[in-house]
């Protein structure tokens, strides 16, 4: 049952999301929050863009003179296709889940000469399909959504030329995975969780001109009851052992530089997300996730213009399954079956670019786009399509599944 703190959040979540938001980018996490950061590739770790900076480095907000407070969303449009299961080549499903709104609030103000507070609340990671609707018996009419969003209050310390900063984050997630299998339906509805984390940030400038910086955000442990694990959850339907409802979300480390030529700044980030050692995703051998992401923005008088790129290999890997009488391989071949069907966070590489105009001496409109070109990902499945025929189909079979997506931030900055 929930506490009534969960309750309330999960009606503030309700107001905000337009929709559930279930995408995925770097990972399940969204490459960059607000539209200058998303415009430069995801970077944000030594370059200023304002408000928006609370989610990715604290320190950053006391580079701010005064007030800000930015708001907008982004229009999440992701094509996923899928071929099914079993042997021979299915025609591509496409998935339902194509369109999502992902809201982004963020505040910053200046104490005094030393001291800023912000706060930021975001959609920062989800993923999800929907084959509800498929004629193929092999998608399993499989519907999935996870869904993140993060409360950040924040407060930074500067001096001239170098600042810290700490943000406590105040995490709801909520996820539901259900299916069809020869049994029935699997899945209970939608569970969701309230997790504690943190993230720390600091930034130096070297020289007027150049910046570096760095962030760390804690793992942050969530349960989503009845969702995942061996016994009652989505693994037990394909008998995959030794999974608990626990999913979650990753520690990440970024390390961030920023340069300034007259009208010319060029930002670039690495960021490592640890998959690896998170509960949940260690459990369907993903692997971390290092992130190379790149911007260049020029600022005229009451504009700017931006471009990015960023880069980050699929983290799910693939494990061998030729042989269900194998030691284990049943049970890869379920693994990997659900990261490509169920959960393919597999987008690679991903191009932006943005811009804004002043529409007077306080009000600024934002907005960018950014385009992940389509990924194939194909991973081995023998193991489990000889289970579902009892052992009389002994050839190779393999899943498919295509991946690309289109994201449309915008946003209103107020300044005072």
């Amino acid at each position: 049952m929930k506490t009534l703190t969960q309750k309330a959040l999960a009606t503030a979540v309700a107001t905000l999301f337009i929709a559930p938001a279930a995408f995925a980018t770097n990972g399940t996490n969204m490459t960059g929050v607000g539209a200058q950061s998303v415009a430069m590739g995801g970077t944000g770790v030594a370059a200023y863009y304002g408000a928006e900076n609370v989610i990715v480095n604290p320190a950053l907000i006391g580079k701010g003179t005064g007030t800000e407070f930015a708001f907008g969303g982004t229009l999440f449009k992701p094509n996923v296709k899928n071929n099914g299961l079993g042997p021979g080549n299915n025609a591509y499903e496409t998935s339902d889940g194509d369109t999502y709104m992902i809201p982004a609030i963020s505040l910053s103000s200046r104490i005094n000469n030393n001291w800023s507070f912000g706060l930021g609340m975001y959609g920062t990671s989800g993923m999800g399909v929907d084959y509800g609707s498929s004629s193929n018996p092999n998608l399993f009419r499989a519907m999935t959504s996870l869904q993140i969003m993060r409360i950040v209050p924040t407060v930074s310390y500067n001096t001239a030329n170098a600042g810290i900063g700490f943000s406590p984050i105040i995490q709801y997630g909520a996820l539901d995975i259900n299916y069809q299998n020869m049994s029935g339906t699997v899945g209970s509805g939608m569970a969701s969780d309230l997790g504690m984390g943190y993230s720390v940030g600091g930034y130096y400038d070297v020289t007027k001109q150049f910046t570096i910086g760095a962030t760390y955000t804690s793992a942050i442990d969530m349960k989503y009851k009845n969702q995942m694990n061996s016994t009652t959850g989505a693994a037990s339907g394909f008998r995959v052992t030794g999974i608990s409802d626990n999913l979650e979300q990753p520690a990440e480390i970024k390390v961030g530089a920023a340069y300034t030529m007259g009208n010319i700044m060029l930002t670039g980030d690495f960021k490592q997300i640890r998959w690896s050692e998170a509960k949940g995703y260690k459990d369907f051998s993903w692997e971390d996730q290092n992130v190379i992401a790149l911007g260049l923005k020029y600022s005229g008088k009451g504009y700017w213009l931006g471009v990015g790129y960023n880069k980050a290999d699929n983290p799910i890997k693939s494990l061998a399954a030729a042989n269900m009488m194998a030691p284990g391989q049943y049970q890869n071949g379920a693994v990997n079956m659900f990261n490509n069907v169920f959960f393919p966070a597999i987008t690679e590489q991903h191009f932006s670019f943005g811009g804004g105009y002043d529409i007077t001496k306080s009000v600024t409109i934002e907005g960018s786009v950014m385009y992940a070109p389509e990924v194939t990902n194909t991973v081995d499945t023998s193991s489990v399509s000889q289970a579902f025929s009892g052992g009389m189909y002994t050839g190779s079979s393999s899943n498919t599944t295509k991946h690309s997506q289109m994201a449309y931030t915008i946003q209103a900055k107020y300044k005072f």
